[in-house]
């Protein structure tokens, strides 16, 4: 008869009904893979996707201009944007307040270089897109390759505006960063500069003196002396053959050793 519950439900109190539902609910659930649940959107905690989840793909982009080190303009979605490039920081080149920064132009020469050579790309991250500038933020690829990791493996950039869950590539940077310092080049030339904080420019301007005055006293230590006298004022044993402060006209014995005391 029409409104007839089915004899299997008839007697069943209202409660075992909705206990079998929420089973049945449970049952499906635990067959979708844990991946597929929740991707793309944040859980039911409010806890965003892990950083390392897998990228969504790379979006062909047209280049610009190269603006700095970690900076381009591109054509996206039918317009002008720069692009900011996440996890890394290079020094600066035209700064209002600090001007230009050791390394800041060859960072920049570097990048343009690098996207020069192949099809540009970029990847968003899970998190935000675009920063208080209205700047896009992203991950920046040539042919597939990534130019953060480059500049960071040449010591042109350190890593740095860390904001989770922009995170994804972030430990392959950090161990990019690491093989740079290791060498002692670029940035990493000249201690104390790059720091958790930026570039300290007065460390560079002290390197700097440093270096022009090892290299006036390397100078003075060469000569060329007019004769020994002048000679061992500097150097009081004499020098060796070899040595840039060393001539034969100096050497009166002819024994390789110039202005030696007797």
């Amino acid at each position: 008869m029409a409104g007839r519950k089915p004899s299997g439900m008839r007697n069943r109190p209202a409660g075992a009904i909705a206990v079998l539902l929420l089973i049945a609910i449970v049952y499906f659930l635990a067959e979708i893979p844990e991946e597929e649940r929740g991707r793309g959107s944040p859980t039911k905690s409010g806890e965003q996707i892990p950083a390392d989840a897998p990228a969504e793909g790379l979006v062909p982009v047209e280049l610009v201009r190269t603006i700095d080190g970690d900076t381009i303009k591109i054509r996206y979605q039918g317009k002008e944007q720069n692009v900011r490039y996440l996890l890394i920081d290079t020094p600066e080149t035209n700064h209002p307040q600090l001007g230009k920064q050791p390394f800041g132009e060859r960072a920049k020469d570097r990048n343009r270089e690098l996207l020069a050579n192949g099809e540009v790309a970029i990847e968003f991250d899970i998190g935000q897109r675009t920063d208080k500038y209205g700047r896009l933020l992203a991950y920046v690829y040539v042919d597939g390759e990534s130019i953060q990791e480059k500049l960071l493996e040449e010591g042109l950039a350190r890593v740095g505006y860390v904001y989770p869950p922009n995170t994804r590539h972030l430990e392959r940077f950090e161990q990019a960063e690491i093989r740079a310092k290791d060498k002692g080049i670029g940035i990493w030339s000249i201690e104390d500069y790059a720091t958790d904080r930026g570039f300290d420019a007065g460390k560079a301007e002290q390197a700097g003196k440093s270096r022009e005055t090892r290299n006036r006293e390397e100078a003075d230590q060469a000569g060329p002396f007019a004769n020994c006298k002048e000679l061992r004022a500097v150097h009081p044993d004499g020098v060796k053959r070899g040595h840039p402060a060393y001539s034969e006209r100096l050497d009166g014995d002819h024994d390789g050793m110039a202005c030696e005391a007797s």
